[in-house]
């Protein structure tokens, strides 16, 4: 079995009891939504955990339910985080030989020559919108920020993508850059107030004398 693919189990009932039995026997309640109806499945927990160890909307999964296969990304995702367990799926069905839009994480490697000069690193986006076909969707966009000087930009005209896929973005926007820090100013004194505030004290003494 390919990689990318999770064997569903059809359900019927959704109420609280058997739902939690299906837990308790391994499974994630599930459902497959999209240009369909509805379907609400069950899939093994320990298949899916082994195969997506990090839940990503950009992933395309087949699920095969009673021999129909279903296209579909992960949409949204419920989670135990006492036990750290996937408590429910939701999946979202895409059509074959349709394009579609979604957003991809940008991730930055390296670390900035500019920030070792002192430089401040500002992250202005932190998630591409693309559009392509289900089977082209990257999981993400690395950038190398090694050389990135004090003062540059990356922007979105600077991205590598392949050819199958296109960004929504404008070309113009500002991904990631590295900034000057400004120096925190010493707030000003008024000299004025300060020579009074001298006076006083000295006044302060003769009269104690």
């Amino acid at each position: 079995m390919e990689q990318n693919t999770l064997v569903g189990y059809e359900r019927n009932s959704f109420k609280k009891g058997p739902t939690g039995r299906l837990r308790k026997e391994g499974k994630i309640p599930a459902v497959i939504y999209g240009h369909n109806k509805p379907v609400h499945i069950s899939v093994s927990a320990t298949e899916f955990d082994s195969k997506f160890h990090v839940v990503s909307e950009n992933t395309l999964i087949t699920i095969n339910v009673d021999s129909k296969e279903y296209e579909v990304l992960v949409k949204d995702s419920q989670e135990n985080m006492m036990k750290g367990q996937i408590t429910h799926l939701d999946f979202f069905e895409v059509e074959r030989g349709k394009v579609l839009k979604t957003r991809i994480p940008v991730i930055l490697t390296g670390t900035s020559v500019g920030v070792k000069e002192g430089g401040l690193l500002e992250q202005r986006l932190h998630e591409i919108d693309i559009e392509c076909f289900p089977k082209d969707i990257p999981l993400n966009i690395t950038i190398d920020i090694t050389e990135l000087q004090l003062g540059a930009s990356i922007h979105v005209s600077d991205l590598e993508v392949s050819d199958a896929v296109k960004i929504l973005n404008f070309m113009e926007q500002s991904v990631v850059s590295v900034t000057t820090v400004k120096a925190e100013e010493e707030p000003e004194v008024d000299e004025e107030l300060e020579e009074g505030e001298e006076a006083e004290a000295e006044t302060d003494e003769e009269t104690e004398e």
